[in-house]
């Protein structure tokens, strides 16, 4: 079936772990009629959770996509994992999605990966529904969860629906819009037993309080309709969706839904709110690239008439097909075999076979057109966040930005003989997730693979045995540090040999100063008067760039630092662009050691919720480990703890505190911030080298 772009809908189910993401998912699909059987995390049988490891475990490891349809419409969905681990995952999602569905759970309201995957979404202004699930769970409050999501976001959050009781008793939704009551049964397959039209008197107060606050947040957008309110008129139904939907599209406001995903409670509202409310590619604004040759900034509207334009955002080693590229095209359309640039590379390409994917499995068609989301057999060199257009009309996107690995591993085949299967394996993992580095240290004769924490580690080495059958050794996780300076210094690097015929002459003066926190590395060339050639600029720039991947300290990289040129000196026969770099790296080292160079750990946000009884252990666990309480606050009958605690520290945490207090207690921890390490810990971890 072929949709017009304004019956197209790119979204997205993201929210923190166990908050029931896959679970909506699975029900959006099956009300679609996509599925003909409702598939079960446990039972591990859902269409998105395909791989062996997302069954055995019930967690999403890997974005998957599924395009279905509802109320004539298309809706492609992402569902993304919740696991901090994999944020890359939710990262890439959200670069080419026009809307999401946030998901929170019932109890715990927001928590610490909401708030990730939300900030997330902030970035690249992504418009978003609030979902509450399991409104069914033994401590569920709607209401709570609403006030989480206003104070946390800072968001105007307006619920179209409220729940008719909580827990045990939850049993149907009172839909504000439409003044009617939806009550659930478990025994029907929609999960909707009747639909009231009449709201029943003990619902009445509920229901115009509420309706009444929703209308005062969305009148204000559209004009003639504020009029009307204002005139003590009756909005209809279609007039109050359309302001929602003005609202949520402009990032004014959230909608804010609720349900219980296992009994297909409230999950047909679901797909109706991702229609009605969530914007389609027309909707949002035009995307902006760059082209390349003249540096111009080029507006790329969603309209298929244009020429072609798209980005990919993901790279999958199928063991049957080869390489497959997911793309989303914002502009034009492709067909098989069209011959494309990769703008990013500067290389041409040629577009194989073109699929619609059903999570591991896929359809194949004929063509791609603007708005649509997509997958490639056949892009060799085209990886995450390359911008694809036709050759005669080159022009370079926004990439993706990831962030960088906070844990590092020694890695090695269990025998000898499969040491290129292991190297054959990990480069095609890294060309998968940008956040999984790999590099083969020189010193240790060791490869070194890094990622964002130990399930990431242990998932991807779990891979490596099943789809590349090697077997595979770790060393003990160690911890990615970096360094930084704390003041101003002024150095000099000066590269001279002579060793008969022409000689090597490399001089630079520099000057370097720290940069606040996240700034990464900035170069500023102040050389006047020709002190030193323009053509050796770069070269010294280079010189810097390598000198601060290995640090005076321990030989962490170098970060949020500025390095100034501003004199130095050469020779006319015998100065070179290699004397410069390295003249530059000598100088840079040089005035690192003068600057009072710091060690910096990354620090980890933890939340654990544990029963009242074990708080007093499981604080005096975390205080052995550096921690710095943030907060506490009671939830129900349990404690919810929020601190801050150093990565290095934090190794096997969870079998200590499962042993702690008897496997009640649970924690989720995330990458919060670099800082200092103490003088006292930085001796003992330098000794340890």
């Amino acid at each position: 079936m072929d949709f017009p772009i304004d019956k197209i809908r790119n979204i997205g189910f993201i929210a923190h772990i166990d908050a029931g993401k896959t679970t909506v998912t699975e029900r959006v699909l099956f009300a679609s009629g996509m599925t003909h059987k409702i598939g079960n995390v446990d039972d591990g049988n859902t269409v998105t959770d395909w791989m062996d490891q997302e069954k055995e475990r019930g967690i999403t490891i890997v974005s998957a996509a599924v395009t279905t349809h509802w109320r004539d419409h298309q809706i492609n969905v992402i569902d993304t994992p919740g696991h901090v681990d994999f944020t890359a995952e939710v990262e890439r999602s959200l670069r080419v999605l026009d809307g999401a569905v946030v998901v929170f759970e019932s109890v715990s309201g927001v928590q610490p990966q909401s708030e990730t995957v939300w900030r997330q979404a902030d970035k690249y202004g992504v418009p978003r529904i609030c979902l509450i699930n399991k409104m069914d769970r033994m401590g569920a409050n709607f209401y709570r969860a609403v006030d989480m999501i206003k104070d946390r976001f800072k968001v105007v959050a307006v619920p179209i629906q409220l729940p008719i009781g909580s827990e045990s008793e939850f049993s149907g939704i009172i839909d504000l819009i439409d003044q009617r009551v939806i009550r659930f049964s478990r025994e029907t397959g929609s999960g909707v037993e009747e639909i009231l039209d009449e709201v029943p008197e003990e619902f009445q107060q509920q229901l115009t309080e509420y309706r009444e606050a929703m209308l005062e947040n969305i009148a204000e957008f559209d004009e003639e309709i504020m009029m009307k309110y204002l005139d003590g008129e009756e909005l209809t139904p279609d007039e109050i969706r359309k302001c929602i939907r003005i609202g949520t599209i402009d990032n004014k406001i959230v909608p804010v839904i609720c349900g219980s995903a296992m009994f297909n409670w409230g999950m047909l509202l679901v797909s109706d709110a991702i229609v009605d409310f969530l914007p389609s590619p027309k909707d949002i604004p035009a995307i902006s690239g760059v082209a390349p040759r003249s540096e111009d900034e080029v507006v790329v509207a969603h309209n298929e008439d244009d020429p072609f334009c798209g980005i990919a955002f993901k790279v999958v080693s199928d063991p049957y097909t080869g390489r497959l590229v997911y793309f989303r095209v914002y502009s034009g359309k492709v067909t098989g075999g069209t011959s494309l640039l990769n703008v990013t590379k500067g290389r041409k390409e040629r577009m194989g076979r073109i699929v619609r994917m059903v999570a591991n499995k896929r359809e194949e068609v004929e063509e791609l057109k603007a708005g649509d989301i997509g997958a490639s057999v056949g892009l060799k060199d085209t990886f995450t966040g390359d911008t694809l257009t036709l050759e005669n009309r080159p022009l370079l996107l926004e990439t993706i930005k990831f962030p960088e690995p906070v844990i590092s591993v020694a890695i090695e085949p269990k025998s000898k003989a499969e040491q290129e299967k292991l190297t054959d394996g990990l480069i095609k993992l890294a060309e998968e997730d940008p956040t999984f580095q790999t590099k083969y240290d020189e010193e240790t004769a060791q490869t070194i693979v890094s990622g964002m924490g130990e399930l990431h580690i242990e998932v991807l080495v779990e891979r490596l045995k099943r789809e590349f059958s090697v077997d595979a050794n770790l060393g003990k996780p160690r911890v990615s540090y970096r360094e930084a300076i704390k003041k101003k210094a002024t150095a000099e690097g000066r590269f001279v040999r002579q060793s008969g015929g022409r000689g090597q002459y490399g001089h630079v003066v520099l000057e370097i100063e720290p940069l606040p926190e996240g700034e990464g590395f900035e170069f500023d060339n102040k050389i006047v008067g020709g002190k030193i050639p323009r053509e050796y600029i770069p070269s010294v720039q280079a010189g810097v760039k390598e000198a601060l991947t290995n640090g005076t300290l321990g030989g962490y990289p170098v970060v949020d630092i500025k390095v100034t040129l501003f004199d130095g000196s050469f020779h006319d026969v015998d100065s070179s662009e290699m004397a410069f770099k390295m003249a530059g790296s000598m100088g840079v080292k040089a005035a690192i050691s003068k600057a009072n160079p710091q060690l910096l750990e990354p620090i980890m946000g933890i939340e654990v919720t544990t029963p009242e009884e074990h708080m007093g252990d499981v604080l005096s666990d975390l205080n052995s480990r550096r921690a710095q309480i943030q907060n506490m606050e009671a939830q129900n009958d349990a404690q919810v703890l929020k601190a801050h605690v150093p990565l290095g520290q934090m190794f096997g945490y969870a079998t200590d505190l499962r042993s702690a207090t008897q496997g009640r207690a649970s924690y989720s921890m995330e990458f919060d911030h670099y800082s200092e390490v103490p003088e006292n810990i930085r001796e003992e971890l330098l000794a340890q080298g």
